[in-house]
């Protein structure tokens, strides 16, 4: 890069208001990250997005698909902890002139919440639910909070090392799920099968895990955004009907439910959520949405609603931004999305300035008008 490109790069960075956003990897795992871009570019399109990368190789650094962030900064990893992110969030401002960030992935939200004070001193915006609204909706705590609130949903307990995994396994039943404390679940069928998933679990994210009963049913999921106060203000509803393995939505349809709007209204009201969430229901035969997971961000699906009128991303922006809200349609039952995988082409030499600088232009940054003058 010359000096007239990197000056002309400097002096947008400094006069062009940004928002950061983290969550940029659109694999067979996909993080919210890429959808919530498309979405905020639908509405905001020259708005410069900043994202916050943990790896290299987040495949959303390399798209030409509008799902990228024009410059990107690595990132500490969220188990380092808040100073450290605090620190990299200094240096980013330093050279940005950032007004707000959006969180996207669930093992952040304590630590930006932690440093949350901090943020606002520094007129960086982020919308975040309260440290007590997150310790209810943590996966260890979900059980007993539903049966405080009248909602079903499948019994859950921690267990502390193999010994009470496997008696409280006997206890439900198999098959059961075998989760770690944020992440990953997988099914067991048997004692053996219990103790090879708890290995595996145990080795990514330590003890202690949770055993979940298993509810054979259809999935329901709700992204929304919540005002704080105990209201939502918009909502999209879909079913699942294809996943992945990880079981990640590849395929969805909106449905209209009045039995599970309800739902999803009485439990935002009892944490007085604030920011955008997702909620997940196991439907039985003969029996009522069971409620297994409360994600506090939003899906890698929010960008299907924006494309049908009900762009929840572009609303949390105008807020951000104390721009006046465009009106959100009802997403119409029957529409659908697909997931579709391409090949992203990019040179090797992109992902060596990333990986050794910690920083990276995207090449549609680098090739606009006001770079090449």
């Amino acid at each position: 890069m010359n000096n007239t490109t990197s000056h002309l790069i400097h002096h947008l960075k400094k006069t062009v208001k940004s928002i950061a956003i983290s969550g940029l990897h659109r694999g067979e795992n996909p993080q919210p990250g890429p959808s919530v871009i498309a979405s905020i570019r639908r509405s905001f399109p020259d708005l410069r997005i900043i994202g916050l990368s943990y790896d290299s190789l987040e495949s959303s650094l390399y798209s030409h698909l509008g799902d990228q962030p024009d410059v990107a900064y690595s990132m500490p990893y969220p188990e380092v902890g808040p100073e450290a992110l605090m620190e990299r969030i200094q240096y980013i401002r330093e050279r940005e002139n950032l007004v707000a960030i959006i969180p996207c992935l669930d093992l952040e939200i304590p630590n930006f919440i932690s440093i949350s004070p901090r943020l606002h001193e520094w007129g960086i915006k982020c919308i975040l639910p309260t440290i007590q609204s997150l310790e209810v909706m943590n996966k260890s705590n979900l059980y007993s909070f539903c049966r405080q609130i009248d909602v079903f949903s499948p019994k859950t307990k921690p267990a502390i090392n193999p010994l009470q995994l496997e008696s409280i396994a006997e206890e439900f039943g198999y098959p059961v799920y075998v989760k770690g404390r944020i992440y990953e679940a997988q099914l067991a069928n048997s004692k053996l099968e219990l103790i090879e998933s708890s290995k595996s679990i145990a080795k990514l994210w330590g003890w202690p895990l949770l055993v979940q009963e298993a509810l054979v049913g259809e999935e329901y999921d709700i992204v929304g955004l919540g005002d704080g106060k105990g209201d939502i203000i918009a909502s999209c509803s879909i079913r699942k009907f294809q996943r992945s393995s990880n079981g990640k939505g590849f395929a969805g349809v909106v449905i209209e439910d009045p039995e599970l709007d309800h739902l999803a209204k009485k439990i935002i009201k009892q944490l007085h959520w604030n920011g955008p969430f997702e909620l997940e229901f196991i439907k039985m035969s003969g029996k009522p949405h069971a409620l297994f997971e409360i994600n506090p961000r939003f899906p890698a699906w929010v960008d299907f609603p924006s494309q049908i009128g009900c762009n929840l991303p572009a609303h949390l922006i105008e807020g951000l931004m104390s721009k006046d809200h465009q009106p959100l349609q009802a997403c119409s039952a029957g529409q659908m999305f697909i997931r579709h995988s391409i090949d992203l082409v990019t040179n090797i030499a992109d992902i060596a300035e990333m990986t050794v600088t910690g920083e990276y232009v995207t090449a549609s940054i680098k090739a606009s008008p006001e770079v090449k003058q």
